[in-house]
């Protein structure tokens, strides 16, 4: 069973199409980020921030200073969003729904902190608009910025020389929300809203259906919200379809703008790497590995799908359960792949009716760390540890001395970037072997959460705790989620997930700034040719295989295999 000509043309034109443009706005878009952070002139807006919030921006800070910085952010962050929940019952705008339940209201604050957006809930039947605006919307912007300011900070670690600082949290914070986020984000909402994305207060409606029924239609500020979700790789939708509904996706041309929208910062931030660092090719090397690891998965789950393979697709025909038929299986897919190999986590079609193989490759685009290209500052940090780690393997096999970018690779380093990698993994493997090990709890995951017992109920699981740890946010969408456990646990998984790396990459920067830099020698590998371009690619992909390869066998590769 295969497709037919002209859906395949039209969907290699959707994928070229995006290629080309990503192509077009690398070099502008990057420039214009390195130019943020080293520009060393304050917009008018952003000194009456600096006064309100009492902070000199000529001062730096160490990388322990920074840590804090973003600890004491985010958690006031958590607390912000969940008392909003809790008391969403007398704000303005609640569209008169209750307060959110204690359980739901933790995992979803530290959901939208943490840039996951996991959602456990139905959003349009769960909060009102105030929640959604001052709460998740606000959010949604300052994650963002603060993946971003981490990269830029262990980017100024390779930069610098001899240096106790890595640049000021509070300063990078606000230039990445003023100078980069809000001004994509009002252009994109404004194109969406040409696109037929909704923005309006108007509640819900009922109308008269043509077959002389009624129903109910949900309203809102969708657009503004709709663009800085994907631009900042966030993901939680205003509706519980996310971008597979009507009112957030409408049409196939915006389906291939929201998929622009997701890549284009993540895509753009090897050329900022590369800018502030002196040199250019170290920005190309990143983008051929990500950009190579994107259409390797791009290809491999767009032919999974056309393939329909198990009873159900080819008694039906092809694998079109719980995809539009708007968008097809190419608008699909390649929507799938680019929401999971960045953090965004915003679907157009539901991951859970794929095909047992195709919806492993999203999980693996997640088990990667999501670094192809990643989340907006989280791609590029977790490609440069990568890196790091590269070097230092390379240095092993051929006897070339462990430097990249003039900086020695020493314990310490490959230490901090070591944890790095293990996090993750040990909150996913653990997460979902307790869902399962603790009587229970598995009884009550079994019996509650999991609706597709078997195989597929572990993946389900599997991809939970995978999509949490991962701050992706994507589901398995037959899991019902809504239970303490889980609530619990995948809250605890994207906290740790989140803030243990990112203390990891700063205190990796803190190391970097502080020594000089080591001229070229003889000895040095180079970093900026196609040997390690390769070298890390393949260093990124065996650690995921070697790490979770087991568990993938007893879950969607058993299940594709039967």
């Amino acid at each position: 069973m295969g497709l037919d000509a002209a859906t395949i043309w039209t969907g290699v034109l959707q994928i070229a199409t995006v290629l080309l443009i990503l192509a077009l706005l690398y070099r502008p878009l990057g420039d214009a980020i390195a130019w943020v952070y080293t520009s060393r002139r304050d917009w008018r807006v952003e000194r009456g921030m600096y006064r309100l919030v009492g902070v000199d921006p000529a001062s730096e800070q160490t990388w322990q200073a920074y840590a804090r910085g973003v600890l004491i952010f985010s958690v006031v962050g958590v607390l912000f969003v969940y008392a909003l929940q809790r008391f969403q019952a007398v704000l303005p705008s609640s569209l008169g729904l209750p307060a959110v339940p204690e359980g739901l209201a933790f995992n979803t604050a530290i959901s939208f902190v943490t840039n996951t957006n996991w959602q456990s809930y139905s959003p349009e039947l769960t909060l009102g608009y105030t929640v959604q605006l001052a709460g998740l919307a606000v959010q949604n912007f300052v994650s963002a910025a603060v993946g971003i300011a981490v990269a830029i900070a262990l980017v100024r670690g390779f930069a610098r020389r001899g240096s106790t600082t890595i640049g000021n949290f509070w300063v990078d914070l606000t230039r990445g929300v003023v100078r980069i986020l809000l001004p994509l984000a009002i252009v994109s909402a404004i194109a969406l809203l040409v696109g037929g994305v909704v923005q309006n207060v108007n509640g819900f409606t009922t109308i008269d259906t043509l077959s002389g029924g009624t129903q109910v239609l949900p309203g809102g500020p969708v657009a503004s919200q709709e663009a800085i979700k994907e631009l900042g790789t966030n993901g939680g939708g205003f509706f519980n379809v996310n971008s597979s509904h009507p009112f957030e996706n409408p049409a196939p041309w915006t389906n291939v703008l929201e998929i622009l929208l997701l890549l284009a910062i993540p895509f753009a931030m090897p050329r900022a790497f590369g800018k502030i660092v002196g040199d250019n090719r170290q920005g190309y090397a990143v983008l051929a590995v990500m950009a190579t690891i994107f259409l390797v998965s791009i290809t491999a789950i767009t032919w999974l799908e056309s393939l329909g393979l198990g009873t159900a697709p080819q008694l039906a025909g092809g694998a079109m359960e719980g995809k539009e038929v708007r968008y097809g299986i190419f608008g699909s897919t390649l929507f799938a792949g680019a929401t999971t190999l960045t953090s965004t986590g915003a679907v157009n079609s539901m991951h859970d009716s794929y095909t047992a193989l195709g919806g492993m490759i999203p999980m693996i685009n997640m088990m990667l760390g999501e670094i192809a290209p990643g989340g907006v500052g989280a791609g590029l940090y977790g490609m440069l540890v990568l890196a790091v780690i590269a070097v230092f393997v390379g240095g092993l096999l051929i006897g070339r001395t462990p430097e990249y970018l003039g900086k020695k690779i020493g314990p310490r380093e490959i230490k901090l970037a070591s944890l790095y990698i293990l996090v993750t993994p040990i909150l996913v493997l653990t997460g979902t072997a307790l869902s399962f090990a603790i009587p229970g709890i598995r009884s009550d995951v079994e019996t509650v959460s999991i609706w597709n017992p078997g195989i597929h109920g572990l993946s389900e699981v599997l991809y939970a705790f995978t999509s949490a740890a991962n701050n992706n946010g994507s589901a398995f969408a037959g899991l019902t989620a809504n239970t303490p456990w889980l609530n619990t646990a995948l809250g605890v998984a994207m906290l740790l997930g989140r803030f243990i790396p990112i203390v990891l990459v700063l205190a990796l920067a803190g190391s970097l700034a502080a020594q000089e830099r080591i001229p070229s020698s003889v000895g040095t590998l180079p970093t900026h040719r196609p040997q390690f371009v390769g070298l890390l690619a393949v260093v990124a992909i065996v650690i995921t295989a070697l790490t979770y390869f087991p568990v993938l066998t007893l879950g969607p590769l058993a299940e594709g295999l039967l």
